[in-house]
């Protein structure tokens, strides 16, 4: 009978713990495959079909990889996460008619997004809009990825408040507004493209423009077959460093921005520089040539 009572006793305390135990605990790192189902644990064995199916079983500042070749899905993201499509695989997000994927964070908040590549079907009856939307959130790391055939903008950085943008090795093409278009209404947009190519179609759209609010640095980027390349807006500020800029109507372009330029080269455009109104600085080590009209504007010498 004690032997009894003391089971009882033993069991009357477990059941309630077991119960408060949460019944969809969410993991570090979740799996996604072409051939899973967004019914499972997300687990690699038991992968998930979608990063939307995936996101809600992966806990805040965890990791999304995806397992094979495949497309995945629009999403939006409200947490800290990592997203990895892996190396050397096609992990993809294709979308007609809406952005690729919107992040829309906390303000502590940093999102990776690597080796993932994004098409927006530019050409069909209904193309994507943005690949990437980054609308809020303390960062957002861009790696390794292909952003092409959006209507927009390949990565439209459109903050409220002060946030980072960090993009490295990532190819941009065939975009129908900007590679890169940043500014925000709050605070400022600190913006650094690294090691990137951005290719237009046509002489049409532009690589990267720093709109108001925007503190944009480019380094070791490569642009080409654009209207403008890039360009700084009133409000915003645009420092281009070691880069090519080539065959297009307008290299860089300052339309009331503030615009620095070091150590760059600007070929076969029509206009190596176009000034409207705002202020072009040069370290007076970059090489113009072969460009139709001649390089104008205040504060530029070129040697």
């Amino acid at each position: 009978m004690r032997r009894n009572t003391l089971l009882a006793s033993v069991f009357g305390v477990a059941i309630p713990l077991l119960a408060a135990l949460p019944a969809n605990a969410q993991a570090t790192r979740t799996w996604v495959s072409g051939v899973g189902d967004d019914a499972n644990p997300c687990s690699r064995t038991a992968p998930c079909k979608t990063f939307a199916g995936a996101i809600s079983k992966t806990a805040a500042g965890g990791e999304i990889d995806a397992l094979d070749p495949a497309g995945f899905g629009a999403l939006t993201i409200t947490k800290a996460i990592t997203i990895d499509g892996g190396g050397g695989q096609v992990a993809s997000v294709l979308v007609a008619g809406t952005n690729g994927i919107v992040v829309q964070a906390g303000a502590n908040d940093v999102v990776i997004l690597r080796n993932i590549r994004f098409n927006g079907l530019l050409g069909t009856a209904s193309p994507g809009i943005n690949g990437i939307r980054y609308l809020s959130g303390a960062q957002l790391n861009v790696d390794n990825c292909h952003i092409f055939g959006f209507s927009t903008n390949g990565v439209d950085i459109a903050l409220g408040a002060t946030g980072m943008a960090v993009i490295r090795n990532t190819t941009f093409r065939n975009i129908g507004n900007n590679g890169v278009n940043a500014t925000t209404t709050a605070g400022s947009a600190v913006v650094t493209v690294v090691n990137s190519s951005f290719h237009g179609k046509s002489l049409t759209g532009g690589g990267v423009l720093a709109a108001s609010g925007a503190i944009v640095t480019v380094s070791n980027s490569d642009f080409s077959n654009f209207q403008t390349a890039m360009a700084a807006n009133t409000g915003g500020n645009l420092t281009v460093e070691r880069s090519l800029i080539e065959r297009s109507n307008t290299g860089i372009n300052v339309n009331g921005g503030t615009v620095a330029v070091s150590a760059n080269m600007l070929t076969n455009n029509v206009n190596a520089f176009a000034v409207a109104s705002g202020t072009l600085s040069s370290a007076n080590n970059n090489v113009i040539n072969g460009n139709t009209a001649n390089p104008n504007g205040p504060a530029l010498t070129i040697k």
